[in-house]
Formats: structure tokens, C-alpha cells, sequence
């Protein structure tokens, strides 16, 4: 944008603010009644799902998540806990209240791919409130670079249809929550960074953040066509009082600074000792000192109450992942080729090697869909266009799809030309190896089906093998080499042994 469009801009933007001063007054916050338009009222909880208790709930996530028993038991009893309470809350004075209101905001830690997106997912869905997922690294202190963190807050009234009610009640969810660390070493960005970290904490308490946002053009639009329309403009507040945070991320490198507190207080017989090189073994040893060495202010690590970290994936619990009835990956799979009509298993032997293969990739469920997708692309391109309908993922698929594959097809295309000729001509055919390699060669080269080359070679045996009283043909390298000839042979032959 050139120096005179911005000018022009900016006066249209105070013209504009003006105008709206001039026809509905300097205090758009008040309706014509003269009252504020706030959040909704404590005693007017929404209709959800707040009554599960916390084994209910853990149960229910233990169906889904592999390998998370002790991160999931934690989450779901705060998370229970959290919902639950705000009943109670109901009934207490507003002194009351003030007196031990934590709010059980979750630090979920851990590797990428090992669930804690899914986990959350499934307890909003289960309990029945707006989810909204963020990213950390997208979010700058003034809002102007990258985005503002009350979007967040504005995202889960948009997740909840607009419903203020509702939005109060909803899960804030923040990846990758260990970007926004500052550096004791660095400078410049880190000042954002703590920045966006007291934003965050502002939100976390009990704050209130305009449904419009200030000075966004559109917004005001909309405002000055609700005010034409009512004849008063009302400012709409979403209270986070209510609203649970949940912040998540990898924290590479933290596990050196639990290592380094770890060594130093091996004095005497009391000292800590961790004989493991598992990272997961060291993150449960986190303290709140570790995460402000880290770089989180203290008070942003003070609003995060409950923290749960959770196992790097084995491959035992990447094979459990793919066994699992519920497993996302391969109903997934599963639903994408019935979109074909076309059933699709997988054999325990294969499940295995693929678990093998994204723990090698380090990336955790999250590389079970890539591997998979990686070796059933081809399939799925294939078989829609044959009158396959049943299709096993076997040891041999996963080790060489390509093979497999051309097996396949042209077993189903020879079972085809076997199943029109005995429906037309009551002749079976059978094949022995040879013939098949040969059949199946020139159909590759001619760009072709088995069941094509073969109607082709055989398409005179029809009478020729009624002649020669024939029911059940079996074709070799022989037939294949000269198959005209053969059955002039084999129809004087006939006529020889009359």
C-alpha cells in the first residue's frame, strides 16, 4: 500500500468513526436502555455434558488413546473437576468465590504425534462445548504482526454459532505453546514473545474481550446495520472466567535443564538420581523452576495448575494404535475405500511392520498416516475401476505394494474371464503359472486387463471346445505359444478317439 492509499485510509477510518459518534453517541457500549451488554450470567450455565465423573470420563478417552494412562487420568479428573465445579459455584456468594478460585488450566507435554491434540478434541466432543484450536507461534504482543490472542476467544463463539453462553463454557486449546519461551540469550523477538505470554495471562484469569474487534472496518459496518436496524448499537463481551486453556508443546531441549537440576542436587542420601536416557522419564520430573529457566514468565506458569506429560510412543503402543477398533488411522482408511464400495482389511503381521516404520520416522501416530497413505495410494487409484470389493493388507502389500498389486489385479481380471466363460459356456478354464506370467505380460504391454488378452486368445474356443466335448480346460505355456493351433489339434484328436 503506497504513502496517498494509506492517507486516504486512515481519514475514511476517522470519518467513518465520526459518523457513528454523531448519529449513536460517544458510548457505544450502551444499549438504548442504558445498561451494559456483558457476559452471560453465572447462574445460566448452558445445557452440556457436566455431570460425567472423572473415571467416566477417563474411561471413555482409554478407548481412543494408546500408551496415555497416567496423562489421561490426570487430565480427565481436572477437566471433570473443572466443569462440575461451576455448579457449585452457582450456589456461592460472591465472596465466596473469591476465596479459591483456581481454574484448572492444563501444560500437556510431549513429543508431536503422541495425542494431546486428539485427547482434548474428544473431551470437548464428549462433554459437549466449542473447541478451538490455536498455534502460539502465529500470535504477536500488539495483534498487528501474526494475529491477536482474543481471536482465539472470538474463534469459539464462532465455533459455538455464535452463542455467547455457550462460548463461555468452551476449551481454548494452544499448540506449540513452548515457541513462545523467551531466550535469556537473545534479544528483540523475546520481548514479543513475552509479550504474547501476558496476553495469554490476561485471558487465562477472568477478563473481557470485545466480540468486535476495535477498529476492524467490517466490524463497525456491521454495528452501524444493527443500529439502523434496532436503533441502538450493543457491544458484545465474551467473560473467560469460565473458559478452560489448555497450552501444549514439545519443550525440546527442557529435559537438559531437569538433567543439569537433577545432577546438581545429587548431594547426600536424598538426592534425586534417574538412571534412564528416556526423555519422557525426565519430563516427569519437571518443576516450575525448570519452565522458567525455560523462559516462561513466573506468573503465566502460575495459571497453568495442572500439568500432564505424555510417553513418546513405542512401537507396541503404534501397533495397539493400528488394533484398536476405535483407531482414527485405519477407520479412515477404511472409509476411504468404501467411498468405493470396496471392504478393506488389514492382517496383524502388516499392522506391525507399519507400526515399525513410523517409529523409525519419530513423528509418532501422526507417521502412521503418512506411511499408510504411502502404501495404499496406488490401490486406491486402481481398484475403484475393477470389480473388487474385498481387499486384504497383508505382510507382502506393505513390503512391496507395487507386486501385490499387479497380483491382484490380475487375479480378480483372470477370475472375471473364468466366471464369463462358465456363465456363457459352461466351460471352466484354469491357468497354470506360466500362463498367467504370459497373459499378464501382454495385457501390461498393450495396456490392457487379463480378462481383455484373454477373451482375445480364447475367443474361438467357445465352439471349438464344445466340439470337442470339453468342460474343464486347463491352459499352459503350450496353449499360450500357438493357441489356434491347439485347438485344431485337440478338436482332431477328439474327432480321432470317435
Amino acid at each position: 500500500m503506497n504513502i496517498s492509499s494509506q492517507t486516504n485510509s486512515d481519514q475514511f477510518k476517522r470519518e467513518f468513526e465520526e459518523f457513528l459518534k454523531e448519529k449513536y453517541g460517544a458510548n457505544p457500549e450502551q444499549d438504548s436502555s442504558g445498561t451494559k451488554s456483558g457476559a452471560a450470567s453465572q447462574s445460566d450455565v448452558p445445557d452440556s455434558n457436566f455431570e460425567m465423573k472423572p473415571e467416566e470420563l477417563e474411561t471413555y478417552l482409554n478407548k481412543f488413546v494408546e500408551c496415555q494412562e497416567e496423562a489421561i487420568e490426570i487430565i480427565a479428573t481436572k477437566i471433570a473437576t473443572h466443569y462440575n465445579r461451576m455448579k457449585l459455584e452457582d450456589t456461592l456468594t460472591e465472596e465466596q468465590r473469591l476465596i479459591g478460585n483456581i481454574k484448572s488450566n492444563v501444560l500437556l507435554i510431549g513429543p508431536t504425534g503422541v495425542g494431546k491434540t486428539y485427547i482434548v478434541k474428544l473431551i470437548a466432543n464428549k462433554i459437549g462445548v466449542p473447541f478451538v484450536k490455536g498455534d502460539a507461534t502465529k500470535f504477536s504482543e500488539t495483534g498487528y504482526v501474526g494475529g491477536d490472542v482474543e481471536d482465539l476467544i472470538r474463534d469459539l463463539v464462532r465455533e459455538a454459532d455464535g452463542d455467547i453462553k455457550r462460548a463461555e463454557y468452551g476449551i481454548v486449546y494452544l499448540d506449540e505453546i513452548d515457541k513462545i519461551a523467551s531466550s535469556s540469550n537473545s534479544r528483540g523477538i523475546d520481548v514479543s514473545r513475552t509479550g504474547v505470554q501476558r496476553n495469554l495471562l490476561k485471558l487465562m484469569e477472568e477478563s473481557e474481550v470485545d466480540l468486535r474487534v476495535p477498529h476492524d472496518m467490517a466490524s463497525q459496518m456491521e454495528a452501524a446495520m444493527e443500529a439502523q436496524k434496532t436503533g441502538k448499537v450493543q457491544r458484545k463481551k465474551v467473560n473467560t472466567k469460565n473458559i478452560l486453556f489448555v497450552m501444549s508443546g514439545a519443550f525440546a531441549g527442557i529435559d537438559d535443564i531437569i538433567r543439569k537440576r537433577l545432577q546438581q542436587n545429587k548431594i547426600g542420601f536424598n538426592s534425586e538420581v534417574i538412571d534412564t536416557k528416556n526423555r519422557s522419564d525426565y519430563f516427569k520430573q519437571i518443576k516450575t523452576e525448570d519452565l522458567s529457566e525455560f523462559g516462561f514468565e513466573s506468573e503465566f506458569i502460575g495459571r497453568l495448575p495442572v500439568l500432564a506429560v505424555l510417553n513418546e510412543l513405542t512401537v507396541d503402543a503404534l501397533f495397539n494404535i493400528l488394533k484398536n477398533p476405535n483407531s482414527s488411522v485405519i477407520v479412515s482408511k477404511k472409509r476411504d475405500f468404501m467411498a468405493y464400495g470396496i471392504q478393506i482389511e488389514f492382517d496383524d503381521e502388516a499392522m506391525r511392520i507399519l507400526a515399525e516404520r513410523a517409529h523409525n520416522q519419530k513423528t509418532g501416530a501422526r507417521g502412521l498416516v503418512n506411511i499408510i497413505e504411502n502404501v495404499l495410494i496406488k490401490f486406491e487409484k486402481k481398484l475403484p475401476s475393477t470389480q473388487i470389493k474385498k481387499f486384504r493388507v497383508t505382510k507382502d502389500v506393505v513390503l512391496q505394494p507395487e507386486i501385490e498389486l499387479s497380483r491382484l489385479l490380475t487375479y480378480h481380471s483372470m477370475k472375471e474371464f473364468q466366471q464369463n466363460f462358465l456363465a456363457a459356456h459352461g466351460i471352466v478354464f484354469e491357468f497354470s503359472d506360466k500362463a498367467i506370467h504370459r497373459i499378464n505380460e501382454a495385457a501390461q504391454s498393450n495396456r490392457s486387463t487379463f480378462n481383455s488378452v484373454a477373451m482375445d486368445l480364447f475367443k474361438d474356443y467357445e465352439y471349438g471346445l464344445k466340439l470337442a466335448k470339453k468342460q474343464h480346460f486347463f491352459v499352459d505355456d503350450a496353449v499360450i505359444e500357438n493357441p489356434k493351433g491347439y485347438l485344431d489339434d485337440l478338436i482332431k484328436k477328439s474327432y480321432t478317439e470317435k
